[in-house]
């Protein structure tokens, strides 16, 4: 476990999204994996890789996930 926790910040800058985005996608159910340590909510950044390794598609398509 010697993996560092990335904050919500960090995780918005790599996807390319706004924290809020981020947000609500952690509300919905739709966003990476995270973890939550009293209020702070941290990424671990294996969970992220795993997150855009199943929105990875070919084609326009195909639905993320579908393979």
């Amino acid at each position: 476990m010697n993996e560092p926790l990335l904050d919500q910040t960090e995780v918005a800058k790599k996807l390319g999204i706004s924290p809020r985005t981020l947000e609500r996608m952690r509300l919905m159910g739709t966003g990476p994996a995270f973890i939550k340590i009293g209020r702070l909510v941290r990424y671990r950044a294996c969970d992220l890789e795993r997150f855009i390794a199943a929105a990875t598609v070919t084609s326009t398509s195909e639905r993320p996930g579908a393979r």
